[in-house]
């Protein structure tokens, strides 16, 4: 007799969630250790990220550098950062997203 009706499979439910959650731990470290590149200005500024958005490099060509660059420079690094972190999100949904399913993770 079932003491919750309703419920189901409780154990069993439990155990798949479980389950989900182990994959999950591994997909995201295997995220962290994957990169994504973008950049501006046609390569003037280049930025690496990991998976998990951790910036892992960044060029700038030396041109950029002089003083009356400041305001490009930062134009440019802004979008390089951006384009970035949109690759890395594009691959941690890619990588994550058979997991989560449903669960608007």
């Amino acid at each position: 007799m079932d003491k919750m009706p309703g419920l189901g499979d409780m154990a069993g439910m439990l155990k798949q969630l479980r389950q989900v959650q182990g994959e999950l731990v591994k997909a995201q470290k295997e995220l962290a250790k994957e990169t994504v590149s973008a950049n501006a200005g046609k390569g003037a500024v280049k930025v690496t990220m990991t998976g998990d958005q951790h910036l892992t490099d960044l060029e700038i060509d030396p041109g950029l550098l002089s003083a009356g660059n400041a305001d490009r420079l930062k134009e440019l690094l802004t979008e390089a950062v951006n384009n970035a972190l949109n690759e890395s999100r594009e691959l941690a949904k890619k990588r994550l997203g058979p997991l989560t399913g449903g669960l608007g993770l």
